[in-house]
């Protein structure tokens, strides 16, 4: 089966502290998201839920447990067609912590607190600036659907849906 038929389902997370994100700035050579800065997450394994694949990638990560943060809520799935990369569903999820904790060590890149007003000068996915939106604005909905489709690394087309 060739990439572009093979789905990747994954999780993604925004924790937000003191009007902060985390991001990780990606590392890796030979990562799709190299220099990119992305929110925590990763794929998901088999028999395991959005919930608990967030869980688990956000310790994995920044060695953060559920019971660190305030908060965690499942905010949107973003489908990413790719005409390189294949497709990939993503389950959205944002999350809250009181105070700026100790982080571990990450292999897959540097963990990065950035304020929520300069994100959208980051490095990163053209469509991700379309899901700031749906996260952090002040009117952002409660859940949202949204499909990004590129052709190479720029953004051909999307689509949105707010519930």
């Amino acid at each position: 089966m060739s990439r572009e038929t093979q789905a990747q389902v994954t999780t993604l997370a925004y924790l937000v502290c003191r009007g902060k994100c985390l991001f990780i700035r990606k590392t890796r050579k030979g990562d799709m998201n190299l220099d990119k800065y992305l929110g925590i997450g990763g794929h998901m394994e088999s028999a395991e839920s959005p919930e608990e694949c967030i869980i688990r990638e956000i310790y994995e990560e920044s060695g953060l447990t559920r019971d660190s943060l305030a908060t965690l809520e499942y905010r949107g799935h973003v489908t990413f067609v790719s005409d390189l990369y294949g497709t990939e569903y993503m389950h959205v999820f944002c999350g809250s912590l009181e105070d700026f904790p100790e982080l571990s060590t990450c292999d897959e890149g540097d963990l990065v607190w950035i304020g929520l007003k300069d994100i959208y000068d980051l490095p990163v996915w053209e469509g991700d600036k379309i899901m700031f939106d749906l996260l952090f604005a002040e009117d952002s909905p409660s859940f949202f659907s949204l499909k990004l489709c590129y052709e190479g690394d720029r953004l051909a087309s999307h689509s949105e849906n707010i519930y």
